[in-house]
């Protein structure tokens, strides 16, 4: 039987991780061209976006972590009882993983896009100084993935529980060796 703590422990953070991953695309650094006496520069508005998507890839990294220690990340322990429940464990494993690596990657690469900031200057005659932000709808792409990865990752868990529940029949070999007197 699956557990219910675990199951709404995972769903919290998820619900936490796609929180700041929507609130990260909202307030994503902007840039405008300021001018001093004889150059321009840039100057960013927001920096906080880097923060919470780094918040989210950790929620994120941590719920899937729960659900693979609790599953012991299916490679370990016993062997799955045969049927549906474990086929369909073994495709919402792999792809589980599959969400939390693009989740994951769309959320690191937002968080460091986010943080670099153009830190030169150029004269007033020149071409004005390229303000390069993050694009729209990098920490979009990642909340979207972490939708997935939660509940790929929730199912994946109910399934892999099903399976486990069942006990694996010995079967008989048919020759015994009896006792050596």
């Amino acid at each position: 039987m699956a557990s219910t703590l675990l199951l709404v422990v995972v769903f919290v953070f998820d619900l936490v991780a796609f929180a700041l991953a929507v609130a990260a695309e909202q307030r994503r650094a902007s840039a405008r061209i300021a001018q001093d006496a004889n150059s321009r520069y840039c100057v960013y508005e927001s920096d906080i976006a880097t923060g919470m998507g780094v918040g989210a890839l950790l929620f994120l990294f941590v719920s899937q972590l729960l659900v693979m220690f609790a599953t012991r990340c299916m490679c370990c322990g016993r062997a799955l009882s045969p049927g549906r429940s474990r086929a369909l464990a073994v495709f919402l494993f792999i792809t589980c993983w599959v969400t939390f690596i693009i989740a994951e990657a769309c959320l690191l690469a937002g968080s460091v896009r986010n943080a670099y900031h153009t830190k030169y200057r150029t004269v007033l005659s020149a071409n004005p100084p390229s303000c390069e932000t993050l694009r729209k709808g990098v920490f979009g792409a990642g909340a979207a993935f972490v939708v997935l990865t939660g509940i790929v990752s929730e199912l994946y868990y109910v399934f892999y529980s099903k399976s486990d529940e069942g006990v694996i029949p010995t079967r008989d070999t048919g020759i015994r060796m009896g006792a050596f007197n």
